[in-house]
C-alpha cells in the first residue's frame, strides 16, 4: 500500500509546565452523535506512578479541534490504559486497570520521595484492595456521564468490541499480576457489567508473553484478534493473530504476523471500503507507527507500511483509529520525547495501492 499523510502529527493532548505531564496508551471512538472522544491516561508523572487519571477529550469537528482533557475514572492507584467502545443506541464503556502500591513502590523512577508518600497515605487510609484489577466504566447517555468502575477478569488496553449481534465481547489478559505470565480469554460483557467466560486462546510459546490483545468482528461474521507477544529478554515484540468463526465460542491457534521485533500492540479498524486495517507501534529506528492492510478477512496482509516515522524516543505507541466522514484515517498515539513529558499526537492519513 502507498501511505499518503494529509496532516503530519500533532499534539492533542497534554499537560506542558506541569510535572504531571505523562498522557499515554490512548483510543479513540466515534459516538453516536458523530462526534470523537479520545481516551487517555493522563496528568501522570511518568510510564510506572500511581498518579494516573483516565481522561476523555471530545472532538465535534473530526479532529481539527479537542476539548480540554476531562476525568472520567480516578481511583487512588494508577488507572492505566484508556479502551473506549461504543455499543447499542447510547452506550459508551471504558476500560482501565490498576497495579497494587507495592507494584508502583517497586517500579517508580521519578520523584520517589513525593510518589511514596502518596502511596503511604493510599496503604494508611485503606480500601484501595477494591479498585485493584481491571475495570470498566459504563455510560448510558451517549458518553455524557460514566458510572464507577466495575471490576473485570480481563484486560487490553483498547477495551471490548461489539459484535454485529450487539454482543459486548472482551477478549483481553486474564488479570492476575503484571508479572505473571497468564493467558488470553475471550468473555461477553452485558450493558451493566456482568461477565461471562466464552473461550480462550491458546498461548503461543511457554516462554513467551501474551497480552493486549484487539478483537473485531467482520461483515463476514469472521473474528480477528491482534495480540501482543513478547519475551522477558527484548528480542521478541511481535504481533499474532487468532481468528473465530463461531462467534467466540473457539478460536485458531495463534499465527505470527510481524518479524520478532516487528512491532506491537495493535488496534484494528474495518475501513468503509473493506479494508482491514491494523496500527501498531514500532520501537526500533524508526520510531513510529506502522500500519497493515488485509482485503480477505485476515487471510494475507500487507505488512509493515510506515504511518509515522520519526518520533524521538522508543517510548511510543498504542495507536488507534477511526475513519473520518472523508474516508481518511485519524489515528491517535502517545509519544514520549528527550524530556519526561508525554503526549497524545495524532496524525491523518489514507492509503491507495
Amino acid at each position: 500500500m502507498k501511505i499518503n499523510v494529509v496532516k503530519d502529527p500533532e499534539i492533542i493532548c497534554s499537560n506542558k509546565n506541569s510535572m504531571h505531564n505523562y498522557f499515554g496508551w490512548p483510543s479513540i471512538a466515534r459516538l453516536r452523535d458523530g462526534s470523537l472522544m479520545l481516551g487517555a491516561s493522563g496528568f501522570r508523572i511518568d510510564h510506572i506512578c500511581p498518579f494516573g487519571k483516565v481522561i476523555v477529550s471530545r472532538s465535534y469537528d473530526e479532529g481539527k479541534s479537542w476539548t480540554a482533557p476531562e476525568v472520567v475514572i480516578d481511583t487512588p492507584l494508577d488507572d492505566r490504559d484508556s479502551g473506549i467502545m461504543t455499543f447499542g443506541d447510547k452506550g459508551v464503556m471504558i476500560t482501565t486497570f490498576n497495579n497494587a502500591p507495592s507494584f508502583q513502590r517497586k517500579h517508580c523512577r521519578t520523584k520517589p520521595t513525593y510518589t511514596n508518600a502518596y502511596l503511604d497515605e493510599v496503604e494508611k487510609k485503606g480500601g484501595w484492595e477494591k479498585y485493584l484489577g481491571s475495570s470498566i466504566a459504563i455510560s448510558n447517555d451517549g458518553g455524557k456521564t460514566f458510572g464507577d468502575p466495575i471490576l473485570v477478569p480481563i484486560s487490553s488496553p483498547h477495551g471490548p468490541c461489539e459484535l454485529n449481534d450487539g454482543t459486548i465481547l472482551y477478549v483481553g489478559r486474564l488479570f492476575n499480576d503484571v508479572n505473571s505470565v497468564s493467558h488470553i480469554e475471550c468473555h461477553t460483557v452485558s450493558r451493566d457489567g456482568k461477565t461471562e467466560f466464552r473461550s480462550r486462546i491458546e498461548d503461543v510459546e511457554p516462554n513467551l508473553l501474551s497480552c493486549e490483545p484487539h478483537a473485531i468482528q467482520l461483515p463476514c461474521g469472521r473474528i480477528v484478534v491482534h495480540i501482543r507477544v513478547q519475551d522477558n529478554a527484548g528480542k521478541v515484540f511481535t504481533i499474532y493473530q487468532s481468528v473465530s468463526d463461531d462467534n467466540g465460542y473457539t478460536f485458531t491457534n495463534p499465527v505470527k504476523l510481524l518479524a520478532d521485533r516487528g512491532g506491537s500492540p495493535a488496534h484494528l479498524m474495518l475501513h468503509s471500503n473493506g479494508t482491514l486495517v491494523s496500527v501498531y507501534g514500532h520501537r526500533d529506528v524508526p520510531y513510529g507507527v506502522k500500519a497493515m492492510f488485509s482485503k480477505d478477512c485476515g487471510e494475507t496482509w500487507d505488512i509493515e507500511n510506515i504511518v509515522v516515522g520519526d518520533e524521538a524516543s522508543p517510548d511510543l505507541g498504542y495507536p488507534a483509529s477511526v475513519e473520518l466522514k472523508n474516508g481518511d484515517i485519524l489515528t491517535v498515539f502517545y509519544s514520549k520525547g528527550k524530556s519526561n513529558e508525554a503526549v497524545i499526537k495524532q496524525v491523518i492519513w489514507n492509503f491507495e495501492e
